[in-house]
């Protein structure tokens, strides 16, 4: 697999028939390792080892609706009530991020509602924050660490409990 633009973990890769396969830490079984799915996987490790996200509050390849269609997210991070925090899509290394991947997220987050977005290849990231209220993103230069997407979450519902 390619080497990415985020810090390496420790994984466990096996083979099982023509497929190689990658033990998914947070669906907690083997999964084919696809291009993607390195890209996923590392992504999941920068978030919890590196940036606080804990765990049990990110939730992968989870189905939403969208135009009476069955869609699935690539990695959503949660807020302790369960709240959208980030939504991430993530491609293969080899696939550039160009305006439709942009627009894809912005599809899935219409029903979702997350205040930050990421789209990484696993070379290139890119972040922005999502002001629902004025209908305007503004284009981030890091990955927030969980406790600084909290503090943008309250900040975009102030009223909020």
């Amino acid at each position: 697999m390619q080497e990415l633009n985020l810090p390496p973990f420790e994984y466990k890769v096996t083979q099982s028939g023509e497929n190689l396969l990658i033990w998914d830490m947070l669906r907690r079984k083997q999964v084919v390792l696809t291009p993607e799915e390195w890209v996923r996987q590392h992504v999941v490790h920068y978030l919890i080892d590196h940036l606080g996200y804990p765990k049990s509050l990110l939730s992968l390849e989870r189905g939403h609706a969208y135009n009476k269609r069955q869609k699935r997210t690539d990695l959503c991070a949660f807020d302790a009530s369960g709240k959208p925090l980030l939504l991430v899509e993530c491609k293969a290394s080899s696939v550039p991020l160009t305006s439709a991947v942009a627009m894809q997220i912005g599809t899935y987050n219409q029903t979702i509602g997350a205040p930050l977005l990421l789209v990484t290849n696993g070379v290139q990231h890119f972040c922005w924050r999502v002001h629902s209220l004025n209908r305007t993103n503004q284009a981030l230069s890091f990955i927030p660490t969980y406790a600084e997407a909290l503090e943008l979450l309250a900040l975009a519902h102030p009223d909020a409990p």
